[in-house]
């Protein structure tokens, strides 16, 4: 079965779940809301103004405001009594208290993914590692790489096969991304950081732990590494 980053959408481009999670319009307007604030659609600091939202998604002002809920649990957005809800800002701390927690848990799901995922999921893992190997990635628009990027973590979480542990990994992983986004145009090595994913990704379709472990937790590193470079 052919795998695209964008088979998990129900939106434009979202990050995660699937359009049969997706059920209700909360549901559809946090994924999409979401997915404004990670790619930086809607900057660190902008305000969340509800009805223009709820106009744009073509939902009513209650989903939005139950999916702003949501998103202030992930640390996305801010609210304020009697000023309003606002998109989280970003520190530079931030870099490594995220990087010190996925450096810990990203291996550890990918050790997940190798030794405990079915033979589908490692068969889903091998072909998307072909099919980035096969991209253009010198050519592709920086921001649909960040969303391969996504994916592919996505994809490793959900291998893993803990559901309390891909949920804590989905909200660190988004948080990172909006940080990367934030310095994207300033990274000369965004293709190779997306490169990446093909070595661990057939580790993990192979059974090799030990080896996925290794590349997880240096991909996480180079992240911090990159980010800390261009600052």
């Amino acid at each position: 079965m052919a795998f695209s980053p964008y088979d998990a959408t129900v939106t434009v481009a979202p990050l995660d779940l699937d359009s049969s999670a997706a059920a209700s319009l909360a549901d559809r307007a946090y994924v999409a809301i979401r997915d404004r604030l990670i790619m930086l659609d809607i900057r660190p600091g902008d305000p969340i103004d509800d009805d223009a939202l709820a106009t744009d998604l073509g939902v009513g002002r209650t989903p939005v405001r139950e999916a702003l809920k949501r998103l202030e649990g992930d640390r996305l957005v801010i609210s304020y009594p009697r000023r309003g809800t606002f998109a989280t800002g970003m520190d530079i701390s931030d870099l490594a208290h995220i990087s010190e927690i996925r450096a810990q848990l990203e291996p550890l799901a990918a050790r997940r993914a190798a030794e405990r995922a079915v033979r589908a999921a490692h068969a889903e893992l091998e072909e998307l590692a072909s099919r980035i190997q096969q991209l253009d990635i010198a050519r592709i628009d920086r921001t649909e790489l960040m969303r391969w990027d996504l994916a592919v973590h996505r994809a490793i979480y959900r291998a893993a096969g803990n559901p309390h542990l891909e949920d804590v990994l989905i909200r660190y992983d988004n948080l990172a991304t909006r940080i990367f986004c934030l310095f994207l145009d300033r990274l000369p090595m965004v293709d190779e950081h997306v490169g990446e994913h093909v070595e661990l990704l057939r580790a993990i379709a192979t059974g090799d732990a030990d080896r996925a472990d290794d590349l997880a937790r240096e991909h996480v590193l180079g992240f911090e590494r990159a980010i800390r470079a261009v600052i």
